[in-house]
């Protein structure tokens, strides 16, 4: 019960932090400038490697946690 609690607030903040993420990503490249060449290509590196770790993780709980 408390596992499967667990579960699902771990697969939440990793679903929100690859949203927040992205919403950075797409709103520095609309801003533009130096603030677009310096970061909007890492938070969308960042974003990709949090997408890889949360599918990893959701897949894991589903295999390891079936019923």
């Amino acid at each position: 019960m408390i596992s499967g609690i667990i579960l699902k607030i771990v697969s939440i903040i990793l679903l929100i932090a690859v949203g927040v993420v992205l919403i950075l990503g797409i709103g520095t490249l609309f801003k533009g400038g130096d603030t677009s060449k310096k970061y909007s290509n890492k938070l969308m590196q960042l974003r990709v490697l949090l997408q890889f770790i949360a599918i990893i993780a959701l897949v894991g709980f589903a295999y390891f946690f079936k019923n």
